[in-house]
């Protein structure tokens, strides 16, 4: 009998743990008639709501729950590999708890798994339908930045929501870095993925906690961690202006010794003056940001904290 091991972040999710709890007892139901176990493990991301209590009530009624508490917030990323580092099953999945994952795939892609022509299983949303449309053109501008830039695939739309083999997950976790950016992580261990598409939808309780700050700071994370080709582009930047600076002294010499015009434009100056120190400022931030996240790297802090588990019972 397979097992599998699915891992659930959530931060301040009190108003939606119990209908995700009635969805995930179908699916259970579902995937003991294939012959397969489930277990979840609650990550609580340091939530300052009822969720922790929420979780250990849940635990102590039903054997194949577990849950992990972190010490503070220390986001989603943390709490994937934390549960990646603590489930056993020989299939792991990964979703939401808030129903944007619909649960009701996971007996499918079980089924795929148990063919063995894939190892991973991975889903991908076809449309953005209730998103805002500023959200959803700078989601889609993202996805296709990163096919520029970026050798690792990953596909517009795609969810974190995925059921993996053991294989793919030890993988997964030979990856130690503290600056972690999942969906590049899944491309970059590679393996076959079969996709799932489904339609967008809506939250079912309580609001995200992706604001659109949060989701533009994630997205240069992950443009940092898997491509240098900012970096690149600050390099060729200041060679075309260096060339162009070039040309002007030359055109301006020129024009002195045939014409004899003297030093005037000095409002241009100003502005030429400008524009060239932004876009040194701007290369020395983009030089910077990876900077920093070297200086995070080098400092070997751990990914998470652990204030209380459920896990400590099974030793």
């Amino acid at each position: 009998m397979e097992r599998v091991s699915i891992i659930v972040p959530c931060y301040n999710e009190q108003e939606t743990l119990t209908d995700y709890f009635k969805e995930i007892s179908r699916v259970r139901e579902q995937l003991s008639c294939m012959d397969c176990s489930l277990e979840v493990l609650f990550v609580d991301d340091g939530s300052t709501d009822g969720t922790l209590d929420m979780m250990r009530k849940m635990a102590e009624e039903n054997v194949w729950i577990e849950y992990l508490s972190f010490t503070r917030n220390f986001g989603k990323e943390a709490a994937i590999y934390a549960g990646l580092t603590h489930v056993s099953g020989e299939w792991v999945g990964l979703m939401d708890v808030d129903l944007q994952d619909p649960p009701s795939l996971i007996p499918e892609m079980a089924a795929i798994l148990r063919e063995k022509e894939y190892d991973c299983v991975a889903t991908r949303r076809v449309n953005r339908k209730g998103e805002p449309v500023i959200r959803s053109f700078f989601a889609r501008a993202f996805y296709k930045i990163m096919r520029r830039v970026s050798e690792v695939e990953i596909v517009d739309g795609a969810r974190d929501f995925r059921l993996m083999s053991r294989r793919y997950v030890d993988s997964l976790l030979t990856l130690k870095e503290y600056n972690r950016f999942s969906k590049g992580l899944f491309g970059w261990v590679g393996y076959k993925t079969r996709w799932l598409e489904y339609e967008n939808v809506e939250r079912a309780k309580g609001e995200t906690k992706w604001s659109f700050f949060k989701l533009l700071m994630y997205s240069i994370d992950g443009i940092v961690a898997f491509s240098t080709a900012p970096v690149r582009f600050a390099a060729w930047l200041g060679l075309g202006f260096c060339l162009l600076a070039f040309f002007f002294i030359l055109v301006i010499i020129v024009r002195t010794l045939v014409f004899g015009d003297p030093v005037a434009g000095w409002p241009s100056l100003v502005c030429i003056i400008l524009l060239l120190a932004g876009i040194q400022l701007f290369c020395l931030g983009l030089l910077g940001e990876y900077l920093s996240k070297t200086y995070l790297e080098v400092k070997k802090r751990p990914i998470y904290l652990c204030r209380e588990t459920s896990l400590e019972k099974d030793g």
